[in-house]
């Protein structure tokens, strides 16, 4: 199976510092080490999809400096077409600076730039890639009025749209009724709907809410509690792969483009696709860094088999 996938999102460099524990308020510590590597959540979900098997192509900017062209040669290493991201001449590259503690977990504080400064303009030109997309895939790391104007000219060309509401905050009204699957984490969740997760119960009434809005599929990360979905017909949990986690930060965008690359357009296939991007994900979590640590569709068919 070979998708063709579109992602519209954030190209990041990320900056990771390492230190034992997470500072107070007021406190200044000492990190252990600093890393530097390509991400932002758009870019990471583009090479997971890439890795993973699918024909990718990106929608996106970078300023005109040394890190937009690094972001550039990164994404073109994974076979990605870059045609479509444009150079901007007045804001930086996105960074992004992240913290990372001795048991894996983060905190992480995002640059925008270019990614912020996106307008509509980005997407003259994106018929030649949405006429042969299966899924268009965007988060909210890039203004919502772009991914609106993207989403309906995808649905034009019968394209499949995922929406990543994250980092979560209010969403436009007008996008939902163009999303066709939302995948929010727990915590999204419940700041998008008002309605707190606790149980199956909590997560169809959920489900219901976003399919009052015209989004017809749900799907919940849980972290490893695995993942809750909902269609019009069908809904369940999908445990997540029990792993020691060194580092979380490209957890999630390795599950949806690694998801991306195979799931069915009409979700047919929903539960088989998960678990393999549950594993695709559990692969990630286990080495340091964001894109670095996104495995290829062999490692994820090994390990899968290992199980």
């Amino acid at each position: 199976m070979s998708n063709n996938v579109v992602v519209l999102g954030s190209i990041n460099v990320d900056t990771t510092y390492h230190v034992d524990r997470f500072p107070q308020p007021g406190e200044t510590i000492s990190a252990v080490s600093k890393s530097s590597a390509p991400g932002g959540k758009g870019a990471n979900q583009a090479v997971a999809a890439a890795r993973s098997g699918a024909k990718t192509a990106f929608i996106g900017a970078v300023g005109s400096d040394k890190e937009g062209t690094y972001m550039l040669e990164s994404l073109g290493d994974d076979h990605i077409d870059t045609h479509h991201i444009m150079t901007d001449e007045l804001h930086g590259t996105g960074s992004a600076a992240i913290t990372l503690d001795a048991d894996g977990q983060n905190d992480i504080m995002v640059y925008g730039g270019a990614n912020q400064a996106m307008t509509t303009d980005v997407l003259a030109g994106i018929d030649d890639v949405l006429e042969d997309a299966d899924f268009l895939i965007s988060q909210f790391e890039t203004p919502q009025e772009v991914t609106l104007d993207a989403f309906k000219q995808a649905k034009k060309h019968g394209v499949t749209t995922l929406l990543n509401p994250a980092p979560a905050h209010e969403i436009l009204p007008e996008l939902l009724k163009y999303t066709d699957v939302i995948t929010p984490n727990e915590s999204e969740c419940a700041l998008l709907t008002g309605i707190e997760i606790t149980d199956e119960e909590s997560m169809l009434k959920s489900a219901n809410y976003f399919r009052e809005r015209g989004v017809k599929h749900l799907l919940i990360t849980l972290g490893s509690k695995g993942v809750f979905y909902s269609t019009p017909t069908s809904h369940g949990l999908v445990p997540a792969f029990k792993v020691k986690a060194v580092d979380t930060t490209a957890a999630g965008d390795t599950f949806l483009g690694a998801l991306s690359s195979q799931l069915e357009k009409d979700l047919s296939n929903v539960d088989k696709a998960l678990v393999y991007a549950q594993r695709a994900s559990s692969l990630t979590v286990q080495q340091m860094g964001a894109m670095p640590s996104i495995p290829d569709h062999d490692a994820v068919i090994k390990a899968l088999a290992e199980n």
